[in-house]
């Protein structure tokens, strides 16, 4: 093998196989063949949730690969605690096993598979491990036995096939221990902490011997860079700032994604509402969806201390929720809890995991705070399904996903009428229907928004999201007054929200108040660094409206990265271009939007721009004709 065709590295590997395949396959080789199958794809899904890659899964075994160890073990133990549940449904003699072994060794990469002794010795861990068990190397344990909150035993050193030397393997257990070696062996590794000291002498020798253990674990722990604000894409707030990432979907239904979601989205709105933690909006945490990215690197990209992360699997009336809270720039737990409760009880699961994480980044709440970070406006668990999938929907700002948005949200009250949340995506769902002209009749649209959000009002009072789209409802009715005060009400239950502080920019916006919407724009760009492209949009247009011609047009082609098919970012970049004089390219902007929407007209355009001050639409309206459009 040429030297230049492959790299050296220290990895951790992890590698998994089945007891019994042999007599599973011959005992009914369809029915191993599916449960394999799912299995395969639940251990994937979780290699890649903890940051891992599956190098080869030949026959019943599944290779992996991972950067650190503490995600290896954690991956392992995720998985086995998964297959123990779903084999609890099987006959004993259908139930699926594996053995998992995990070491952390010097490996040869080549195309991107994995060789060497670090591998072999994997494997060797792995027929060591008691079925449903976990064995790992002596090198794994050094660097998490103080990082889990696992137990271990020590089973000595083993002499393994084809690996010269014998291997320190250990036995992990759930309780939080080391327990002694099994057998008549003696354990060379025992902690010096663990002996019972007899003599003051001892005791001396003792606390020598702790400070020389921890000097080299210390040394011998892998180097962590720590977040810096030069590291980083934005400074860390000044008090505990977290993202939540959306929860890995483990049913067997694809179906179910938005579950997943809408568990995510509902943690991070109840968050939103304290004021004593900065929490990152759906459309940024959502953006690392399904991708394989370091906490380190979203808490660089994000500027927060703390992500998130969790998995839900749904199955007929069960559902099962793990989370993990994790310090970014150190990889450290805060908290790994796993929820087996009945679907009914999902309601009380969400608040069990919003409080969990307020208390684990050492927030203290009253008991006033803390009800109004949770409950649910609903009890109805059907009518919640249907509502999460429309607010789904609507967040695509599609025609199709308007289409849907309206109908799940019409199911969602048709089986619960007082539910305040469905009605307000509604009343959303109809504005973007009157703004991007997918219905009929702007006059239609507008009205049953109206509707809709007064009727979500009526049942609702204190809702950030109902109260959001009210302002925005009467943005669109010129009453500029009744839409500020719904958005500092909004902002007022809910400041933590990129919503609330874009709801209250948009409202002054339109009052012609441009100077006050630009700070609030910038709370909720630093709340959701990859906002719609909506946001920056209108961004450009407040500072076109104080004269910040150059900084305008900069947000306009962010937002235009974003939102490529906008006609109003296009409109909003042809008239920055001729107030910068550069008219060759206001007029290639004027041309696209007649490509992307042929029946433009100016009188329509200057109809939906609602702002206060006529003379302003005016303005806006000269500068596109001056780039050619009628």
């Amino acid at each position: 093998m040429p030297a230049e065709s492959f790299k050296r590295k220290l990895t951790a590997i992890l590698s998994a196989d089945v007891k019994g395949y042999s007599r599973l396959m011959g005992e009914n080789e369809a029915e191993t063949v599916r449960t394999l199958t799912s299995y395969r794809k639940i251990m994937a899904e979780l290699i890649q949730q903890h940051r891992g890659r599956v190098i080869d899964s030949p026959g019943d075994n599944i290779l992996a690969e991972f950067a650190s160890v503490v995600d290896a073990v954690q991956c392992s133990v995720a998985a086995q605690n998964e297959f123990k549940a779903r084999n609890a449904d099987l006959p004993e003699n259908r139930r699926m096993e594996f053995r998992i072994g995990v070491n952390l060794g010097d490996v040869i990469e080549e195309e991107g598979r994995i060789y060497g002794d670090g591998v072999n010795i994997a494997a060797r861990l792995e027929a060591l491990a008691d079925p449903g068990g976990i064995c790992i190397s002596k090198t794994a344990f050094d660097h998490i036995e103080s990082k889990l909150p696992l137990g271990y035993q020590f089973l000595g050193e083993q002499t393994v096939k084809n690996i010269a030397k014998p291997v320190g393997a250990y036995k992990v257990l759930m309780e939080p221990r080391v327990l002694p070696v099994e057998g008549k062996q003696k354990r060379k590794e025992v902690a010096f902490w663990h002996r019972k000291p007899v003599l003051a002498g001892a005791l001396a020798l003792l606390i020598v011997l702790i400070g020389v253990a921890v000097w080299s674990l210390y040394w011998r722990a892998p180097k962590i860079e720590p977040a810096s604000k030069e590291k980083m894409a934005f400074p860390l707030p000044d008090k505990p700032s977290i993202a939540v990432l959306p929860f890995a979907n483990m049913s067997d239904d694809p179906g179910q994604e938005f579950f997943g979601d809408g568990l995510a989205e509902e943690i991070i709105n109840a968050l939103a509402k304290l004021g004593q933690i900065f929490v990152i909006a759906r459309n940024s945490s959502f953006s690392y969806k399904g991708k394989t990215v370091d906490v380190k690197q979203i808490g660089r990209e994000l500027g927060v201390k703390y992500v998130m992360e969790g998995s839900v699997r749904r199955d007929a009336q069960r559902v099962r929720v793990t989370a993990q809270l994790i310090e970014a720039a150190t990889g450290n737990h805060l908290f790994s809890e796993r929820y087996d409760r009945d679907l009914k009880d999902i309601f009380a699961t969400q608040d069990e995991i919003t409080i969990a994480v307020v208390r684990a980044v050492r927030v203290n709440v009253t008991s006033g705070e803390q009800a109004r970070i949770t409950g649910m406006g609903t009890k109805n668990l059907d009518a919640y399904l249907k509502a999460i999938q429309a607010n789904e929907q609507f967040n695509l700002f599609s025609r199709q996903g308007s289409v849907r948005a309206k109908e799940f949200a019409m199911e969602a009250i048709a089986l619960e009428p007082r539910y305040a949340y469905p009605h307000a995506i509604l009343a959303n769902a109809h504005m973007l229907d009157a703004w991007f002209r997918f219905s009929e009749s702007y006059e239609e649209s507008m009205k049953r928004a109206d509707n809709a959000a007064h009727t979500a009002l009526a049942l609702e009072k204190a809702d950030p999201y109902v109260l959001s789209a009210l302002a925005n409802v009467y943005v669109m009715q010129r009453q500029y007054d009744k839409a500020i005060a719904s958005a500092e009400r909004a902002l007022e239950i809910s400041p933590g929200s990129a919503r609330s502080q874009s709801t209250m920019a948009t409202a002054l916006l339109f009052a012609c108040r441009f100077h006050e919407a630009i700070p609030f724009y910038e709370e909720a760009i630093r709340l959701d660094p990859y906002p719609p492209g909506l946001v920056f949009r209108l961004l450009g247009s407040a500072y076109s409206g104080i004269g910040r011609h150059d900084e305008a047009l900069r947000v306009l082609q962010k937002a235009l990265r974003l939102n490529p098919t906008d006609i109003f970012i296009h409109l909003g970049l042809a008239a920055a271009y001729v107030e910068l004089g550069r008219e060759e390219e206001a007029r290639a902007e004027a041309r696209e939007v007649l490509r992307l929407y042929p029946k433009f007209s100016l009188e329509y355009f200057a109809k939906v721009l609602t702002y206060k001050d006529q003379s302003f639409v005016e303005q806006r309206v000269d500068l596109l004709r001056k780039a050619g459009l009628k």
